[in-house]
């Protein structure tokens, strides 16, 4: 599922993320990484404020749609 969908306050797995590869390795800078464990804080509109590692990142409704978790 994608991850604008997710239960909130609940660690998710990333499964797939379907981007092109400037972005994906944008991502994967920022610790959204394949296999990473993550919270989903907030969602609003299809953006998504995540818990990643010990910080925090918000997302607009594009790229959270191409993040898929489990």
């Amino acid at each position: 599922m994608p991850i604008c969908l997710a239960p909130l306050n609940t660690d998710v797995k990333i499964v797939r993320v379907l981007t092109d590869d400037k972005t994906k390795k944008h991502l994967e800078s920022l610790g959204i990484l394949v296999n990473a464990s993550i919270k989903v804080i907030s969602s609003v509109n299809g953006g998504v404020v995540l818990a990643v590692k010990e910080g925090r990142l918000a997302l607009d409704r594009s790229i959270a749609n191409k993040i898929l978790v489990a």
